[in-house]
């Protein structure tokens, strides 16, 4: 066996290892979004060599985007207000980030990694997998949440 085989080797043998998760911190994170008296709207799960962790939390939604990079995985959880004229409701995205500089292998562990994240990030109403930059639009999140959400009978008038 070449040298370079055995560290290809090695390189996957890290990579396929068992993710952590810090679930404490990610389940804090959460229920930190979750709480409507709370002005954290957003958390970001990065990996730290094999834990996933939380990376960021934050209100405005250009520090959100900030947090994305082309060659990282990361995982998201995004509390945006939806409703009409009478009715606001808070709702939930969960957002898989894989930039477009991540190796193949890295992309596929991804789905295995996710389902251990969602097991902390249980409540939301859309899931969505990005990969670049131009997809992080707020209003396109809010968009697919009210589509998500059913009947949407606003008239735009508060009398």
């Amino acid at each position: 066996m070449t040298a370079d085989v055995q560290v290809q080797e090695e390189v996957v043998r890290r990579v396929m290892s068992m993710t952590q998760i810090d679930r404490d911190g990610l389940r804090d994170a959460y229920s930190e979004v979750r709480d409507d008296k709370s002005e954290v709207n957003w958390a970001v799960f990065k990996y730290e060599g094999s834990q996933v962790m939380v990376a960021a939390k934050g209100e405005s939604f250009d520090d959100f985007k900030a947090q994305f990079g082309e060659d990282e995985r990361a995982f998201a959880y995004i509390r945006l207000q939806t409703g009409d004229e009478m009715s606001k409701r808070s709702k939930f995205l969960l957002v898989t980030w894989v930039g477009l500089g991540v190796s193949p292998i890295k992309k596929a562990k991804m789905s295995t990694d996710k389902a251990l994240v969602k097991e902390i990030l249980a409540n939301f109403a859309v899931e969505l997998t990005l990969e670049s930059l131009s997809e992080l639009d707020v209003e396109a999140f809010r968009q697919e949440l009210i589509k998500a959400g059913g009947a949407n009978y606003g008239t735009g008038i508060r009398e």
